[in-house]
């Protein structure tokens, strides 16, 4: 475990007069509450975020009625579901219909268990944390047709069967080329993944490697968008055809449990692509990895996720929503040759003595390019930010 029965009597001495089966019970007990309290308060943080973001992008305000700078619309709209009548309509399968979000939000919040947090901060250090991740990601794709199935609405099982064909056509690019950084660490273990990147920005994988691990990242990416349901692979939830997919006769309670399943396995996705490729709770300088006495490995891993978490936002609300025919030839004609490309190369370079240190071509071709790209973006963000603060003051005028 993370949080050690020995580390939590150095700490506090005065436990071990207590039995300890009650300072097991804590060590136990305190990773699991902090980690429910965040999943189930995240989700208001990440719907007020996206409300936002989505305002600053098409030129509006987004929620500014209740509380300050509409800080508190998103908790008013999450009581109003917590409180609202569930509907439960006729021919639907009532056991499976209310055991379908539950099963979705199993699948999500889950992986929290083994993602590290600090270098002692990891509810739990599995030796096959990424495959623990992958297995117990994969109870969301049986909830989300189980709710289409129960539903007894044409619309909700249509959601349904897109889900399950685009969850399992994507999840075999991003299971394969997890094994990129796994081979080079030599470990299924995500503390040992982010150890082996300490060391600063140039520890890295996504620095490293190149142009092996940015591609590697990249395949990831695009194949987490599709297996979170965000756009532009959000197929099984178009409202233009389907209504609303697979939650198409929910409501209330159960409705908001799936919402809020959406918006954490954003945050459990890009944390292990951060875990994987962005060093995880490893600072960019060494010298930042602590305030004083306090870690800051936590703040690092949650500022790194929400990079990213923005930018899945950013293309939910700058990207039209692709075709079926359009999604399969992304997963299966594009994504999926590259990786098993990534996997056949890492393996055969890693059998190389001549580049037991790492690849001879990273210090010279892979920095200048890297540099060159989060400059180009760094650019465009600027230039959009001037331009929208100029249409606002034009608006105004």
């Amino acid at each position: 475990m993370g949080v050690t029965y020995e580390l939590l009597l150095r700490t506090f001495p005065a436990l071990a007069r207590w039995p300890s089966w009650v300072v097991i019970a804590i060590v136990t007990g305190l990773p699991a509450l902090a980690c429910f309290t965040f999943m189930a308060l995240g989700p208001l943080v990440y719907v007020y975020g996206e409300r936002k973001i989505s305002a600053f992008m098409q030129d509006r305000l987004g929620p500014m009625r209740v509380g300050p700078v509409g800080l508190l619309q998103t908790v008013a709209d999450t009581v109003k579901l917590l409180f609202k009548e569930a509907i439960f309509p006729r021919g639907v399968d009532r056991r499976l219909f209310v055991l379908a979000p539950l099963l979705v939000n199993v699948g999500a919040f889950m992986p929290f268990v083994v993602i590290p947090w600090g270098a002692r901060l990891q509810p739990a250090d599995l030796n096959v944390g990424v495959f623990y991740v992958v297995a117990i990601a994969s109870l969301s794709t049986v909830g989300l047709i189980m709710a289409g199935w129960a539903s007894n609405n044409k619309y909700a099982l249509f959601g349904a069967m897109r889900s399950a064909a685009q969850i399992v056509s994507y999840e075999i690019p991003a299971v394969i080329v997890l094994l990129v950084p796994v081979m080079i660490v030599g470990s299924l273990s995500l503390h040992d993944i982010t150890e082996a990147q300490r060391g600063g920005l140039q520890s890295w994988f996504l620095f490293r490697y190149f142009p092996i691990m940015p591609v590697a990242f990249l395949v990831f990416f695009v194949a987490g968008l599709a297996e979170t349901n965000r756009a532009p692979f959000d197929i099984p939830e178009a409202e233009s055809e389907l209504v609303a997919g697979f939650h198409t006769e929910y409501s209330g309670f159960f409705f908001a449990m799936f919402f809020m399943a959406e918006y954490t396995e954003m945050f459990v996705f890009s944390s292990v692509a951060t875990v994987l490729f962005l060093g995880g709770y490893q600072a960019p300088l060494p010298a930042l990895q602590q305030l004083g006495p306090l870690p800051m490995g936590w703040f690092w891993l949650w500022a790194k996720a929400w990079l990213l978490i923005f930018v899945m936002m950013w293309l939910r609300w700058t990207l039209p929503r692709s075709r079926v025919d359009q999604l399969m030839h992304i997963a299966w004609k594009v994504l999926l040759p590259i990786a098993l490309a990534l996997v056949v190369v890492v393996g055969g370079l890693i059998l190389l003595p001549a580049t037991a240190g790492g690849f001879p071509w990273d210090r010279w071709v892979g920095w200048p390019l890297t540099i060159g790209l989060v400059g180009f973006l760094l650019f465009v963000m600027l230039r959009a930010f001037r331009w929208n603060r100029r249409r606002a003051q034009e608006l105004a005028a």
